[in-house]
């Protein structure tokens, strides 16, 4: 995923544009967690923000899905690649999409 929002300190994040909902963060945290339950992660949304928890139970806070992907990877201690093809297979199966 692009990192260059928290290079040039990026606050907000694209997906929490002003128009927004409720309903649109529920989303995010549904499909995050199709992908991130491939990892042993889960994903809960708090006050405009996001609980990450890992498999040890040890969690952390992001306040967007810029932010994500780096905490991701330090909770799984792997690579967490949400693009990757077999990745994507494995959530769309989890999800019911296919």
């Amino acid at each position: 995923m692009c990192g260059l929002c928290g290079v040039f300190g990026v606050s907000e994040h694209w997906t929490d544009g002003p128009d927004a909902s409720r309903a649109e963060a529920q989303h995010r945290v549904a499909v995050g967690n199709d992908v991130l339950a491939i990892f042993g992660l889960r994903l809960a949304e708090w006050s405009g923000r996001y609980t990450l928890t890992g498999p040890t139970g040890g969690s952390v806070v992001v306040d967007h899905f810029g932010s994500l992907w780096p905490a991701a990877e330090r909770l799984a201690g792997r690579p967490c690649d949400p693009l990757d093809p077999n990745v994507i297979a494995a959530a769309e199966k989890r999800s019911g999409l296919r």
